[in-house]
């Protein structure tokens, strides 16, 4: 008797992460919406509070948009006041963007919600999972980095 029985394969590593990015992504936009801006510009502005003074070039790689898109986000956030440009003192062709205190206001209004969105996502793992968890993910970037 043949066994009719079809096992199904396990969804890809790649097709999960992607699933977790568009359920997080869409989870901080809810929570970020109110202030007025998306999860990519919350984003841009966490990668300036840990490295202020990027050029736009390094803040669209580091903020996961393209160059192209990066000038719309950054022109957005000015107009709110949330960044500012100046000259870079060692190359005064290139402009670098800077978080102001509101920029970081904002930020800090969302510090709170992040978390617990965060904590939420891991609720489920021990400390030492959600750890691993967190190396697990780092190798995987520097990997295909």
């Amino acid at each position: 008797m043949l066994d009719t029985q079809v096992t199904k394969a396990a969804p890809s590593l790649l097709y999960m992460v992607k699933q977790v990015e568009l359920v997080v992504r869409s989870h901080l936009d809810e929570l970020v919406r109110p202030s007025g801006i998306t999860a990519l510009q919350y984003t841009a502005l966490t990668v300036l509070e840990r490295h202020d003074g990027l050029s736009a070039a390094q803040l669209a790689r580091d903020s996961f948009v393209t160059a192209q898109s990066i000038a719309d986000l950054v022109r957005s956030l000015e107009t709110r006041g949330l960044v500012r440009r100046e000259r870079n003192p060692r190359n005064r062709r290139e402009l670098l963007i800077l978080l102001t205190e509101e920029g970081r206001g904002l930020l800090a209004r969302h510090e709170e919600p992040v978390r617990e969105l965060e904590e939420r996502m891991v609720r489920d793992l021990t400390a030492h999972q959600a750890q691993q968890f967190r190396q697990a993910l780092s190798k995987a970037w520097h990997a295909l980095s």
